[in-house]
């Protein structure tokens, strides 16, 4: 087996649950750590098969304490909507095995095909991009399951935003207020509800930017039912500490053009960015510290959170 990074290790009693659900004839051949991840460590895992070939497989494993009492409820939720997810359109892993309680593995483990592409993070080609997974979220909310998910949860609450320092306090004192009011009424979509770029895979290669195209969306832990608008608020944050505050506008303008359909009312709009935004301040350095690694070393805690400022900022200027 070749394993060149000692972070990419798993655990000899996984390992073994894995091999149960292998064709007959088929073995490990090779680890690799995938980086990225937030709440969970993910590994590639090649196998080698009967023909003698390869073909590539993703183990999720709930390590870190903070994350595992939550392992159970959001591997549940990724394996079921995987499996709603078979054949529906959406590009997607397929579902190969969970054990959501450890009782085989070392973790909480969840284990999945492994999809083509990668996630592009860089500012360069960002224009393209960004109508592309505006498409893509539209036909995510299109979807009509035969069983729907559980209802969204929003945790964030006025008593848990974390205001960046050197943010404008009446600013922050605003915005906090909008998120005491009762949600607008909606109608329900299928949501992803970590829709941004890091959950979003591209073609490796395309020929040229404007050829950018998705070969799939993955970690679908926290699918739910509920507003279109929560969807689309997260992935325009998300965008805005990415790329500029700028970028969280533009793409609820190219989820619209590619037919999306927000809420009826601005300020019932602004209501979804303002909660959105205000969760990822309690999340910044989890947020940042992937972008890091990804390449993005300028996305320093501090530089995050000015942008989330400004983006705030913008947001309760557009309510007035």
């Amino acid at each position: 087996m070749s394993d060149h990074d000692e972070a990419a290790t798993v655990r000899p009693l996984t390992l073994a649950w894995v091999s149960r659900h292998l064709e007959v004839g088929e073995r490990i051949v090779g680890i690799e750590a995938l980086h990225g991840g937030i709440t969970a460590e993910m590994r590639r895992l090649t196998v080698g098969t009967r023909d003698g070939g390869t073909r590539d497989l993703v183990l999720r494993s709930f390590v870190d304490p903070n994350f595992v009492e939550h392992a159970e409820d959001w591997l549940n939720r990724e394996a079921g909507a995987l499996t709603l997810l078979t054949g529906a359109g959406v590009s997607a892993p397929g579902l190969v095995a969970v054990d959501p309680t450890a009782a085989h593995c070392a973790y909480p483990s969840l284990l999945m095909t492994h999809l083509a592409g990668r996630t592009v993070l860089e500012d360069e080609g960002a224009e393209t991009r960004v109508p592309v997974l505006a498409a893509q979220l539209v036909a995510i909310h299109a979807l009509r399951p035969a069983e729907r998910p559980r209802k969204y949860v929003a945790l964030t609450t006025a008593d848990t935003v974390v205001v960046p320092k050197g943010a404008d306090a009446a600013v922050w004192a605003a915005a906090i207020d909008v998120i005491r009011r009762p949600p607008p009424s909606c109608e329900g979509r299928f949501l992803h509800r970590d829709f941004q770029p890091g959950n979003v895979l591209f073609d490796v290669l395309p020929s040229t930017p404007a050829d950018a195209r998705i070969t799939g969306v993955v970690d679908w832990a926290a699918a739910s039912w509920g507003p279109a608008d929560l969807d689309v608020a997260h992935c325009c944050v998300n965008l805005a500490l990415l790329h500029g505050p700028e970028w969280g506008r533009r793409f609820a303008e190219a989820y619209e053009e590619a037919g999306g359909v927000l809420a009826a009312t601005v300020s019932e709009r602004l209501y979804w960015r303002v909660r959105a935004a205000l969760a990822c301040s309690e999340e910044v350095r989890l947020v940042a510290g992937p972008w890091r690694e990804a390449g993005r070393t300028e996305l320093t805690t501090r530089a995050v959170e000015g942008r989330l400022d400004a983006y705030v900022t913008a947001l309760m200027g557009a309510l007035g």
